[in-house]
């Protein structure tokens, strides 16, 4: 068995880039599935990113907070706004264009860069925490901390996993719908997930070299979790109103993601 914390971190969220190469496959399917089918998975993803957020991120920070007594809680909450923040700033800088408007107007700063690329970054940069809560809890693992064991990674790098397969999904398809070849569209929706395994391995680096640190890591991913979220995932999911379908799938996910965590980690 593997015990090297950061080659853990990078086959586990490997696995989460497949998952999501996996789902931008979809664009050679014969026939592409609805949009009230995609918006319920996509409901799917926000609710196992709320839940991971939660189950797997907040609650072990809290509890690792013990040195700080009564304020055990601070360090989740300072982690959790400079996560959130963070992703706010590069958001706000970073050129890109959300894939499910191609047509609107690129946010971030005046660029000249194709439309295609803004839309891949855009999920890209969405996949950073992703990849980093599970590269900081198999760290945590390794570093022997009582509030994670390798299962309890495992099982956030498997929610993590089933959540990119929508993921892929919207990317890929929206990029094949504004012109592109089956090919390229697949490849653009597959490179959106190459960011996890390097943010994978700088969270195990980070978790394993600082564990003082541990508490304000996983509130960091927390918080730039549910900044990605609530700004994109759920608006995503609810723009073609399906508010039902994407809805039930939101608690969907939370359950799968609540239901793994309880019973692996």
């Amino acid at each position: 068995m593997i015990s090297n914390p950061v080659i853990q971190a990078l086959l586990a969220t490997m696995f989460t880039w497949a998952v999501t190469a996996l789902g931008a496959a979809s664009v050679f399917s014969v026939r592409t599935p609805s949009r009230r089918l995609l918006d319920a998975m996509l409901g799917f993803a926000a609710g196992v990113m709320i839940a991971a957020s939660c189950w797997s991120l907040l609650i072990p920070a809290i509890e690792m907070g013990v040195a700080y007594g009564r304020l055990n809680w601070l360090p989740a909450t300072i982690g959790f706004l400079v996560g959130g923040i963070f992703l706010r700033l590069i958001d706000f800088f970073l050129p890109h264009l959300h894939p499910d408007r191609p047509e609107g107007t690129p946010e971030g700063i005046p660029t000249t860069w194709r439309r295609t690329l803004l839309m891949v970054i855009a999920v890209t940069l969405h996949n950073f925490p992703e990849g980093l809560a599970v590269g900081v809890a198999f760290g945590a693992a390794a570093a022997g901390d009582p509030n994670y064991t390798i299962a309890g990674a495992a099982a956030l790098a498997l929610g993590i996993g089933l959540q990119n397969f929508p993921e892929g999904m919207a990317v890929s398809l929206p990029l094949r719908r504004a012109g592109l070849s089956r090919g390229r569209s697949f490849w653009y929706g597959q490179l959106s997930g190459a960011v996890e395994p390097v943010a994978g391995v700088l969270g195990a680096l980070a978790a394993v070299s600082f564990h003082a640190l541990l508490p304000y890591a996983l509130g960091f991913a927390a918080g730039a979790m549910i900044f990605v979220v609530v700004e994109d995932a759920i608006p995503e999911s609810q723009s073609a109103g399906n508010y039902d379908a994407a809805t039930m799938g939101t608690l969907g996910g939370f359950l799968v993601m609540m239901i793994l965590d309880v019973a692996l980690g």
